[in-house]
This record gives structure tokens, sequence and C-alpha cells, in this order.
């Protein structure tokens, strides 16, 4: 069963701050555009990882 608190809380917010850092603040910065438009991508690719690993986590059953 995938993890949602992994996939809905972690993924897809990270995705979408990174989306919005690139499109949206890159332009604003100057100097720095091309830093910043790297930061974005960084941040959406790993929210992209998380997600996709969000979708094949399983917890194990706990023996005792």
């Amino acid at each position: 069963m995938p993890s949602k608190r992994i996939t809905v809380g972690v993924g897809i917010p990270m995705i979408v701050t990174g989306f919005l850092i690139a499109i949206f603040w890159a332009p604003l910065v100057g100097d720095v555009k091309d830093t910043v438009e790297f930061v974005g991508s960084l941040i959406g690719i790993i929210g992209v990882i998380l997600f996709i690993s969000g979708l094949f986590y399983t917890k194990e059953p706990v023996r005792a």
C-alpha cells in the first residue's frame, strides 16, 4: 500500500514549490537567475523522487 504521508505530504508540495521557484521567482532576481532556476528544479526533482518512493513504500509487519 502506498504511503500517503510521503506522496501527498512531502512529494507534491516539493514539486509545486520547485515549480513556483523556477518559474516565478527566478526572473525577478537578476544576476543569480541561473542559480535560482537550478535550485527550483532540484527541489522539484527531489519531490518527484519522493513522490515515486512513496508509491512503492510498504510497511513490513512486525513479528514478535
